[in-house]
């Protein structure tokens, strides 16, 4: 992958629906170079498949926290399909080391966010777990 092919998946990230016509323009390369750079993308399996970006997906939390938890022996799974199932859990990390799930919590108060952190710890099989609020995110590129 060279560094035409990297601005053609930034171009694709931030607008996958973006016409062929359009990003070509946009990135200088004739529609045929597109098509043909984005069709071998997908074959050699860089390009795996595109997906929908829900507006829930990308709206900024008012209060966002990740919550670490240790899991009684083999729980993990099924804590896992708890926490995927609560609107406020934004992504569920596996992990080695101390603790076995990370969550990242959002939500728009913090009395909501207390309150989502009490439904986890409750789950049977959550033995112990800590979590920090996040104050200020800086993004890469």
């Amino acid at each position: 992958m060279d560094g035409t092919d990297e601005r053609i998946i930034a171009a694709l990230r931030r607008n996958a629906r973006m016409s062929l016509s359009d990003m070509s323009q946009l990135l200088g390369l004739s529609r045929t170079t597109l098509r043909t750079r984005i069709e071998k993308l997908e074959r050699d399996g860089q390009i795996l498949g595109y997906s929908v970006v829900l507006k829930q997906d990308v709206a900024e939390d008012a209060v966002r926290g990740m919550m670490m938890l240790a899991i009684q022996g083999r729980g993990a799974e099924r804590i896992l399909r708890q926490l995927t199932n609560l609107t406020e859990v934004r992504a569920v990390h596996s992990t080695n080391g101390r603790w076995d799930l990370i969550v990242e919590v959002g939500t728009d108060t913090l009395e909501a966010f207390d309150t989502v952190l009490g439904r986890i710890r409750r789950l049977d099989g959550v033995v112990s777990s800590e979590t920090s609020l996040l104050l200020r995110t800086s993004r890469g590129r």
